[in-house]
């Protein structure tokens, strides 16, 4: 198990999430665990098809700590509010802070897919973001995970060997640049930590 994590809160301004295969569980799970009020914006790349569009908020909003709603183009993420990628749409993050949605093509077979995510909020928060990678079945968010760790930000990958798919995490893992590989279960106890005032 790779960890390469401070024993003392850092100071972040966002949280990225990037799922497919098992991931709306998996995001049920973390976002389940995370304290209230949470102090940054939640960003969620999971792959998904057009009919779950209005599922997803409704299933993570039973158990989630967060106010969880589909992205809108131009919005300000507030801190609290875990945003996911409609259906067909990239998730993007522009470099004053306020979400974009992008129509354009597929990458790593879908769209929405994590990696436009994790690279536009590198660009746009430099070292300040702690990225997740969960279950799933292919190998997006490996780039994202490269452009993360470019920028300084922190990369924390669900343990391959306990997810669900483990395409996505072990594609993760293989770049070399995760600060850590946990259990699922500890994901949100490790993100409280990160962000706890010092």
């Amino acid at each position: 198990m790779t960890t390469r994590l401070p024993d003392r809160g850092e100071r972040a301004d966002v949280v990225l999430i990037a799922a497919s295969a098992g991931g709306i569980r998996g995001l049920g799970t973390l976002l389940a665990g995370l304290r209230s009020p949470f102090p940054v914006p939640v960003l969620v790349a999971q792959h998904l098809r057009r009919s779950r569009e209005t599922q997803i908020v409704r299933i993570l909003e039973r158990t989630s700590t967060l106010h969880v709603k589909l992205a809108d183009d131009g919005e300000t993420p507030e801190a609290g509010t875990a945003y996911v990628a409609p259906p067909d749409h990239h998730l993007c993050v522009e470099k004053d802070g306020e979400l974009s949605l992008s129509s354009a093509g597929r990458i790593n077979f879908a769209r929405p897919a994590a990696d436009p995510l994790f690279e536009s909020a590198a660009r746009a928060y430099g070292s300040r973001i702690i990225a997740c990678v969960l279950t799933g079945a292919d190998s997006d968010a490996a780039r994202g995970v490269e452009a993360v760790k470019a920028q300084g930000g922190t990369v924390i990958v669900q343990d391959p060997v306990s997810a669900e798919f483990h395409g996505m995490p072990k594609a993760a893992v293989s770049t070399g640049k995760a600060d850590a590989v946990l259990a699922l279960e500890e994901i949100a106890e490790q993100l409280n930590r990160l962000l706890a005032p010092r």
